[in-house]
């Protein structure tokens, strides 16, 4: 009887458990790494930055103060006119026309603080989008025009809102109906809009409209992503916007 030898095979394990263990914490660090960035990237992509709002809200807070003091130089010398008989009507009525524009401006300067302010401390509402300003200014002597539109999130803004944007130009050309998507009249944008931020977001550029067309309105549609934010289809005048921008 021949007998074939046995083979056995020894399988030899070595266990390094402290090595594991600091693969591991690599592991985790490389995530968080890759997290980190994720979020600081997003910011930089939302264009915008805490910091800087914060340090905006501050040069309004002075341009006000400097503005109030100004109005009220501007109101003591205008009282003194008043006063002096032999100083001439056309000056005195100059004085008012500044004083009158520079209480407007600090009106709307204080506007800009309230928004800024309540982006920064926002309240425990729902999560809601709005197109904040639409600002056209046109160029007459290059026949373009310059726009800037900002949307913010309102309410509770402690997520990033995530969405598109659809611009669209209505109006004629030649005597028939004619809509124009903001991406044919401007190299700026692209069609849709891609947006991320957590409290606001400008798209700014500037647009050449067809010599034959005769605008009418700006429609402009922001889509979110989530479910849980309600979309806006808002329609404005171009004659209202143009006026604004003048």
């Amino acid at each position: 009887m021949n007998y074939k030898p046995v083979q056995s095979r020894i399988l030899i394990t070595i266990q390094r458990p402290g090595l594991w263990a600091l693969n591991l914490l690599f592991l985790l660090g490389v995530i968080a790494l890759m997290i980190w960035l994720s979020f600081a990237y997003g910011q930089r992509a939302a264009g915008y930055d805490k910091s800087e709002a914060e340090n905006y809200i501050a040069d309004l807070e002075q341009q006000i103060l400097d503005l109030n003091m100004q109005n009220t130089e501007s109101q003591r010398q205008a009282a003194m006119l008043e006063r002096n008989s032999t100083i001439d009507d056309g000056a005195s009525e100059q004085l008012k026309i500044s004083l009158t524009e520079a209480q407007a401006e600090v009106l709307e300067l204080k506007k800009e603080l309230s928004f800024y302010k309540s982006i920064i401390a926002p309240g425990d509402t729902k999560r809601s989008l709005m197109i904040q300003t639409i600002q056209l200014k046109p160029d007459v002597a290059n026949g373009v025009y310059q726009y800037q539109i900002m949307v913010s999130q309102r309410g509770r803004n402690d997520r990033f809102a995530r969405g598109s944007i659809d611009v669209e130009l209505g109006g004629s050309n030649a005597g028939q109906t004619k809509v124009i998507k903001l991406s044919e009249v401007s190299k700026d944008v692209k069609n849709p809009i891609n947006f991320g931020f957590k409290y606001f977001q400008k798209f700014s550029g500037t647009m050449t409209l067809p010599e034959a067309f005769q605008p009418e309105y700006m429609r402009v549609k922001v889509k979110p992503r989530s479910s849980k934010i309600d979309p806006i289809d808002e329609q404005f005048s171009w004659a209202d916007l143009t006026a604004v921008g003048e």
